[in-house]
């Protein structure tokens, strides 16, 4: 029996489903095939304090729970969908992230491997004299690690699986102009003066005043990641998008920007309502912003009106 939704948004012509539960026991009631891509970010079983979820569980089970939600989520899956799939790690535990993957590999196959990056120094002379910088660049933020073994930890993985490995994507959607414009010719691109922006995505949360107020997860990814992933896909091929560890709803934020239907699931209530009024919020500014074009156009007409009318 199909679960009954905690909540329903609708955002112009897209509904946005949120569950109350555990994604391992509840996307087995949802419908095969439901999701043409999935966004997500699982714990990462590195000790954060979550509120309702113990990250700190024995190695073999927390990979056997990561197979279990993975299988759920394989399943969900529709034939030529893609499942993007965000995970870090930490220097005294490095192979976190790879381990995941791994535990997808009987279910999904691994398409694409991306680099979120935080935070980056950009070296003046390396960029070269067509970048124009007056100085060396530090971008982003990143958490400091005070050590002599190891270097700050400026990225984490998004890992691109699919059924295949065959279903095609938008490599343009994300497409950066050429710095030299002699290389346009060499390449299919040509036509749009765009090349395929490649594995690494430079990325920096937005700076926060109050970590309760503002992000008040401990773990979460700005609502361009999930944006980035869905046009990589291929809007045109994107009808549904879900969300097994929702969050503060992020992917909910980016289904509501670019039109898509969602399904959110969240074990936590406190972080589903957040990710809820999120939601309400973004729509309300899409609102806001898909009727300021009326009103400009409006104002345009009147003040026609009125000329034409002193003439």
């Amino acid at each position: 029996m199909t679960p009954r939704p905690y909540e329903t948004l609708t955002a112009g012509a897209a509904t946005l489903r949120f569950y109350l539960g555990d994604c391992v026991s509840l996307m087995p009631r949802l419908p095969e095939g439901a999701a043409d891509v999935i966004v997500t970010s699982p714990p990462y079983n590195l000790g954060i304090r979550y509120r309702s979820y113990a990250d700190a569980l024995p190695r073999d089970r927390y990979l056997a729970w990561t197979a279990d939600w993975i299988r759920a989520a394989a399943r969900l899956l529709a034939p030529g969908g893609s499942l993007f799939l965000n995970v870090g790690a930490k220097p005294t535990d490095p192979w976190t992230a790879i381990d995941v993957a791994l535990a997808a590999r009987p279910f999904l196959t691994l398409q694409n491997t991306l680099h979120w990056i935080k935070s980056i120094a950009i070296d003046r002379d390396a960029a070269g004299a067509n970048a124009g910088l007056a100085r060396d660049l530090a971008l982003g933020h990143y958490k400091p690690i005070n050590s002599r073994r190891f270097v700050n930890d400026c990225h984490e993985f998004i890992f691109h699986f699919t059924h295949d490995g065959r279903v095609p994507i938008d490599r343009l959607a994300l497409g950066v102009p050429y710095q030299d414009r002699s290389n346009v010719t060499r390449w299919q691109s040509a036509a749009s003066g765009l090349r395929c922006r490649g594995n690494t995505w430079f990325m920096p949360y937005d700076t926060i005043q109050n970590r309760d107020k503002d992000r008040p997860h401990p773990a979460t990814f700005p609502p361009r990641l999930p944006e980035y992933c869905l046009r990589l896909h291929g809007l045109r091929r994107v009808r549904t998008v879900a969300d097994p560890f929702l969050g503060l709803g992020s992917t909910a934020v980016a289904c509501v920007r670019l039109g898509c239907h969602f399904i959110g699931v969240e074990l936590d209530e406190g972080y589903l309502k957040e990710a809820i009024a999120r939601t309400r919020e973004a729509i309300a500014e899409q609102a806001r912003t898909q009727d300021r074009p009326r009103r400009s156009r409006r104002t345009a007409a009147a003040g026609n009106l009125g000329q034409r009318r002193a003439g």
